[in-house]
């Protein structure tokens, strides 16, 4: 028997002594023991045949409203509970279960007038006087919480929950003078170490770091590992740019077996999202040190060596950061967000041999396709493109009936095979995946452009490059491709629409780009305004992603005369 159900039993007891002496109707024991033995529903059927005979007996009605709020059922509790009220006024639990069931109902305002007569009506029981704060707590009262809570602090005198209970109030009240000195007074009658990192916190907050620097010096006089102090104690001396004080306070709670790593990897993240990497890097031995401590402490902990890798790399130290997450990756093999978070990284440090060979080997554990286009990745950037195509190949020999998974292939595919300078495999890939799925914006984009690229099918390539923008109006890509498209058709300003809204959403960032947009207005006759673009586009082409701009462009103007 549960202890709730073992209270019920005795409140049961207790009520059919107390009722012993009426003239209880025949088949209420039955009833009784049926609540008792927890078979609520033949119960609640029992005492609601009781109730019809006689609407006068008001234990009938309190196990009726009791079984009902076993069976879910409160608003018929409620309503049962308070005829059981109505009958017996008097009786305490009666209405202290017609109070909780009103808590279910959210009755707040009825809850609160049923506890605060049960606390005149019942002063002895010295519970209800903290339920009855809880009432106001949770209803937003805080008046009357407040007023409760020093009365019970004038009658049985103060607690540091008590204590905490009202500061918490009056900051709520803005009232924050006031909570700090009750903090003072508690803590110059009993020294607690809650209570004086309280008072710390709150001289931290109100940018009085001396008076906060004092009292987390003090409660760690009294225990010199207790860690809400030393975490402010070191956070003051940090907004002080007291770096030394800083950096020895806290190694109190990086060197500390009992800080669990999981605490010490939040600490650091937080630390990387409040403070700027350049101040972390002109003491970078100091973080340095704090960093090596915690990993000392918990050298295979992942969630830590995560927040370290994050560390060394907000630091500008990416290598570093590639050895934490190799390592992770290495220890935890099986983790599949672990060797993501490391294939993530080597995409984004153009490690693409690595990147090639972790993707793969990671595919081949997890069968995840993630991996996969992250391995195809890998070999577009080492212009390996049969390797695309048999990677392609194998996934479309082995899904089935899965076309998002086809579609994908296949786009890849096609990609490899105009990277080759075969146009017609690629077609082919492109159309079978657009037998998948229409719509697919990434094969139509690309089929789109390569058609245009060979200036062929210009119709087509706009029908297809047409439903991408459709799909996503602020994609620069597809705006781009569709408005070289509407250029090769003689369609300028059209063009010129597409590729101005183009430049509102990355494409002025693009050497390609800049170089289609400049051919049009170039076409238009805005020379000028030509110029000024393919210039921006020169400066963009420092990898020579356009080959020969610069003779183009003297060679557009020289055909102008300029």
């Amino acid at each position: 028997m549960n202890l709730k159900r073992f209270l019920l039993f005795i409140k049961a007891i207790f009520l059919a002594l107390v009722l012993e002496a009426q003239n209880l109707p025949a088949g209420f024991e039955e009833a009784l023991q049926l609540y008792n033995n927890g078979q609520y529903t033949m119960a609640r059927s029992r005492f609601d045949s009781l109730t019809g005979a006689d609407a006068s007996n008001d234990a009938c009605w309190y196990y009726l409203a009791m079984c009902d709020a076993a069976a879910g059922d409160n608003n018929a509790a409620y309503a049962h509970m308070q005829k059981a009220v109505e009958l017996d006024g008097g009786n305490y639990w009666y209405r202290y279960y017609l109070a909780a069931i009103c808590r279910v109902l959210g009755r707040s305002d009825e809850m609160t007038q049923i506890y605060e007569g049960l606390s005149q009506d019942f002063p002895d029981k010295q519970n209800l006087e903290f339920d009855l704060l809880q009432v106001y707590l949770s209803t937003n009262q805080l008046e009357k919480a407040l007023a409760l809570l020093e009365d019970i602090e004038t009658r049985m005198g103060k607690t540091e929950e008590t204590v905490r209970t009202k500061v918490e109030i009056l900051e709520h009240l803005g009232r924050s003078d006031e909570a700090a000195a009750a903090l003072e007074d508690y803590n110059d009658e009993f020294s607690s170490l809650r209570i004086l990192s309280m008072l710390g916190d709150y001289y931290l907050g109100e940018y009085r770091d001396s008076l906060a620097i004092a009292r987390y010096s003090e409660a760690l006089s009294i225990d010199s590992l207790y860690m809400p102090a030393v975490l402010g104690l070191g956070e003051s001396y940090r907004i002080r740019r007291n770096y030394d004080g800083y950096f020895s306070t806290m190694r109190r709670f990086t060197r500390s077996d009992e800080v669990p790593a999981s605490s010490k990897a939040l600490y650091i993240e937080n630390l990387l999202g409040q403070m700027d990497p350049r101040i972390i890097v002109m003491h970078l031995d100091g973080f340095d040190s704090m960093i090596q401590d915690a990993v000392e402490c918990s050298p295979s902990d992942s969630t830590l060596t995560s927040a370290v890798a994050r560390y060394y790399y907000a630091t500008g130290r990416e290598r570093l950061a590639m050895e934490s997450l190799r390592e992770l990756a290495s220890a935890y093999p099986d983790n599949i967000g672990h060797v993501a978070t490391y294939v993530q990284f080597l995409g984004m440090q153009g490690e693409w041999e690595e990147l090639r060979d972790v993707a793969v080997e990671a595919f081949n554990r997890f069968r995840e396709m993630a991996f996969l286009d992250y391995a195809n990745a890998a070999n577009y950037q080492l212009k390996d493109y049969d390797a695309i195509i048999g990677n392609c190949q194998y996934v479309i020999n082995n899904s089935k009936n899965q076309p998002d998974i086809l579609k994908s292939a296949y786009s890849q595919m096609g990609d490899a095979y105009h990277s080759k300078g075969d146009n017609s495999k690629a077609y082919g890939c492109y159309k079978k995946a657009l037998r998948l799925d229409p719509d697919y914006a990434p094969v139509l984009n690309n089929y789109a452009y390569y058609l245009s690229l060979e200036n062929k099918r210009l119709r087509k390539a706009a029908s297809m490059s047409h439903k991408t923008v459709l799909q996503e109006p602020d994609n620069a890509t597809y705006l781009d491709t569709y408005g070289w498209i509407l250029h090769l058709q003689g369609k300028d300003r059209e063009a010129k629409a597409c590729f101005k809204h183009a430049m509102l959403y990355g494409g002025n960032e693009s050497a390609v780009m800049l170089d289609h947009y400049a051919q049009v207005l170039f076409a238009l006759g805005e020379y000028d305004t030509a110029r000024a673009t393919w210039n921006r586009a020169m400066s963009k082409n420092t990898s020579g992603e356009v080959p020969d701009l610069e003779a183009r462009i003297r060679a557009a103007f020289q055909s102008i005369g300029r």
